[in-house]
């Protein structure tokens, strides 16, 4: 098992979301009041803490299937995986970076968190595709079963 197949497409994700969360953030440093959420109110403080838990428990328990079965060349379909296909990118893009930014009083969390998700989905067919070829009918029943397929 090389470690081009458990990263799959992330280095290249990476890659395109790097530059926008650099130049976002030096932005954020030398204009911040442009960024400024204006100071989370304690509920919505409350829901980006939920939500940074969820996404948390959610890449964490993604790494750990991604780390103990794709080694062993098995299908990932329990877990987060019941639900989306791609929990990791799903998770941070959409509740841990967002969900961070709003602590912090900043919308480029969700910002970047939209683009790691958007650019995520760029690379989702080319990864289907070569999940299908290697898993066939095994990968078309799980397309089948997961809940929010088009997440």
């Amino acid at each position: 098992m090389n470690l081009k197949t458990l990263v799959g497409s992330g280095d290249r994700i990476m890659l395109l979301t790097l530059p926008i969360l650099i130049v976002g953030l030096a932005l954020n440093i030398l204009y911040p009041s442009l960024f400024n959420v204006g100071g989370p109110s304690i509920v919505l403080q409350m829901i980006a803490i939920i939500m940074l838990i969820v996404g948390i428990t959610i890449w964490l328990w993604s790494v750990v299937l991604i780390l103990t079965k794709v080694p062993k060349q098995e299908l990932i379909t329990s877990g987060p995986y019941a639900l989306v296909k791609h929990p990791l990118y799903t998770g941070v893009g959409l509740l841990v970076l967002p969900s961070i930014g709003l602590l912090l009083d900043t919308w480029l969390g969700t910002l970047v968190g939209v683009v790691l998700y958007v650019v995520a989905r760029i690379f989702a067919p080319e990864e289907e595709k070569a999940l299908s070829k290697i898993f066939g009918v095994a990968w078309d029943d799980y397309c089948k079963k997961v809940k929010i397929a088009w997440l």
